[in-house]
């Protein structure tokens, strides 16, 4: 399976990448880095006067502490956020254990999800079409709960359903297809394809 640090020239910036994009929000010293990344204190400055270099980070002096932060205005922001989301927690373990769950065409986690953001009340965290092992998917997103400390909304539809709410213009459908997205399984050009179907 594909990891984050494939595409890392160092371990270190993997880890560090893993660690502010799991918590997207949050600021974050020198110390802190060190202690969650388990990397020497040297490598992790040394990629924080690369990160900071190239604008992906911020630093703020907050007392006689350094903090860092993600720079969200950051050109590749998005991409870099849809790469961690696949390769750490329920995205990487959904990848891992595609088998397990079933036949799964599609797996959507909201952006939202993503940013660490709870859902409004009519939205879902994950959306997840096919022919799905639900006992298999229920017991790693309890997993994720447990870490998270809170719930996760999901719907779960086979391909007829999936295909029928679409066709039909089902508002909860619409407000899935037409939102801000991370695409875990599928391709998003196969989503697109289907609900251009559709109309």
């Amino acid at each position: 399976m594909s990891k984050l640090q494939d595409f890392m020239i160092s371990r270190t910036r993997a880890r560090m990448m893993e660690l502010f994009f799991r918590q997207p929000d949050e600021m974050f010293y020198v110390r802190e880095i060190t202690r969650a990344t388990k990397e020497e204190i040297n490598a992790v400055r040394r990629e924080l006067g690369r990160m900071t270099g190239y604008g992906l980070l911020l630093s703020e002096r907050r007392g006689n502490r350094l903090y860092y932060r993600l720079n969200k205005a950051y050109t590749y922001y998005p991409e870099l956020l849809q790469m961690v989301a696949k390769s750490i927690g329920l995205g990487a373990k959904i990848r891992k254990l595609r088998r397990k769950l079933g036949s799964v065409e599609f797996v959507v986690f909201s952006t939202k999800f993503v940013r660490g953001q709870r859902p409004l009340q009519d939205e879902v965290d994950i959306l997840v079409i096919g022919d799905v092992v639900l006992p298999e998917l229920q017991a790693l997103v309890k997993e994720q709960e447990e870490e998270l400390g809170r719930e996760i909304k999901f719907a779960v539809f086979d391909n007829g359903e999936f295909t029928f709410r679409k066709n039909r213009r089902d508002p909860f459908m619409m407000d899935i297809l037409y939102g801000s997205r991370v695409m875990v399984i599928g391709s998003e050009e196969e989503f697109v394809e289907r609900q251009r179907a559709g109309f």
